[in-house]
């Protein structure tokens, strides 16, 4: 308790961002995690900038795209059990191995230009290997602000990560438009994979922050025991209950595993609206980078498409910062509605400024800076809701409702292109985000009248 008391006396007039940092392994796992999760800002437009310049048909990339990241989406709720169950190391260091070779597989086969149906195969099969490094990093957060008595500091924490995403969006794109048009345009698809296998191999050898995966087993009372006994699958000594004990975020999970069996995350009030928020509104952003990406094709300015893609995300990372260091009042659902509202103005106004690239720039930055914030609100509602056994899974889930989003966005923004032009492309992100927030207000409701219960 005088270490927390000392911590917070310290930490008084610091930015709350300093405050997470000066936990023990809290710099290790960030930095780790946020480099392991380059492929997700690079592979879908790296995937749409090789298929378009192997084939020249917009469709087929974007379809391509789409099959790699439903793949994904498909499979990452499956993983976060088991890494909820078995723990991150367990899991995460083998199915990376994996990952790590579907990937590279991927990409020769693209540099050898093979059959069209062989790629589709390959791009499914790498896109079953992946997994939400996102929604891992932020259970990490979650278990050592609350082994450290700082779980206030969880909505800083959740921003940060959104403001991490970003910047994985202001250089991942950049890096992939460059390489695909100065390098070679395969050599986009190589990257991400070498950034994944080194980030992600820091990031599970990193077992101090690892939360633990304990599940109930019954063994025979002794020394006046008469319950079950609790461990990684074993009975613990006395020695090792102390150790434990001091956790109260192993000690939530151990007694809810314990007395009830796992309900799906699914049934929870708000989760299903929130998942389809997440789906819809994620549209907008692959259908505006596959559309901008036409856009600076057709005036032949390739070479600064991946700084045109990064103002959108720009702004992202700077309203994350401000998120992060301001505790907005009143619900999260509130916050996203009225968040979601600002997006879905200003990706209008983007669309309408379309013939200046200075003008659309300024404006992508604007709109970006609600996007963060959208995020935050989405996972701390999360929060809220789902108990803390299955927060990898919930997580998760909102994860890959953001994926399946985005592979639909590349997969519509390639068949309207190829069918309506630039110009209709462009109104996609607008119109995807204005109906996503009929679900955010249904969500709200939801949510309003469980609690009133």
């Amino acid at each position: 308790m005088a270490a927390n008391d000392a911590t917070t006396v310290s930490d008084a007039g610091r930015s709350p961002y300093a405050a997470l940092f000066r936990i023990p392994g809290a710099k290790a796992f960030c930095f780790s995690g946020a480099f392991a999760r380059l492929p997700m800002s690079m592979m879908g437009l790296g995937i749409t900038l090789a298929l378009n310049y192997l084939y020249d048909n917009w469709t087929i990339a974007g379809v391509m795209s789409a099959a790699y990241v439903f793949s994904a989406a498909v499979v990452t709720p499956f993983y976060a059990r088991l890494f909820d169950r078995f723990g991150q190391r367990g899991v995460g260091a083998k199915v990376l191995a994996v990952q790590v070779v579907a990937m590279l597989g991927f990409a020769f086969a693209a540099l050898l230009r093979v059959p069209i149906p062989l790629l589709f195969v390959l791009a499914v099969a790498m896109g079953f290997t992946q997994f939400s490094f996102g929604a891992l990093v932020r259970t990490r957060w979650a278990y050592v602000l609350d082994r450290a008595g700082r779980g206030a500091l969880l909505d800083t924490a959740y921003a940060l990560e959104s403001a991490i995403d970003e910047i994985v969006f202001i250089f991942g794109p950049i890096l992939a438009a460059f390489l695909a048009a100065s390098v070679h345009p395969v050599s986009q698809l190589f990257v991400p994979t070498i950034a994944c296998g080194l980030g992600g191999a820091v990031f599970f050898a990193l077992r101090d922050t690892q939360p633990p995966a304990l599940h109930a087993v019954e063994v025979d009372a002794a020394h006046g025991d008469d319950g079950p006994r609790l461990a990684h699958g074993v009975a613990l000594d006395e020695d090792a209950e102390r150790a434990v004990a001091h956790t109260r975020f192993s000690l939530r999970r151990l007694k809810t595993d314990g007395a009830r069996s796992r309900r799906s995350v699914l049934t929870y009030a708000g989760v299903i609206p929130l998942i389809i928020v997440f789906i819809v509104f994620n549209m907008s952003f692959t259908a505006f980078d596959t559309s901008m990406t036409a856009v600076m094709k057709a005036l032949h300015l390739e070479s600064v498409l991946g700084v045109q893609l990064a103002m959108i995300a720009l702004g992202s990372c700077i309203g994350a910062l401000i998120f992060g260091s301001h505790e907005l009042k009143g619900s999260r659902w509130l916050h996203m509605v009225v968040f979601l509202v600002l997006m879905t103005i200003g990706f209008f106004i983007v669309h309408l400024c379309q013939g200046s690239l200075i003008v659309m720039g300024v404006f992508e930055i604007l709109t970006g800076l609600t996007i963060s914030p959208v995020f935050a609100s989405g996972n701390l509602a999360v929060k809220e809701t789902v108990p803390e056994e299955s927060l990898t899974e919930g997580l998760s889930w909102v994860s890959t409702a953001g994926t399946v989003g985005a592979s639909f966005g590349s997969m519509l923004a390639g068949i309207v292109l190829d069918h309506a032009g630039t110009g209709v492309g462009l109104m996609l992100p607008w119109i995807c985000v204005l109906c996503s927030v009929p679900f955010a207000l249904l969500g709200w409701m939801v949510t309003g009248r469980a609690a009133r219960r």
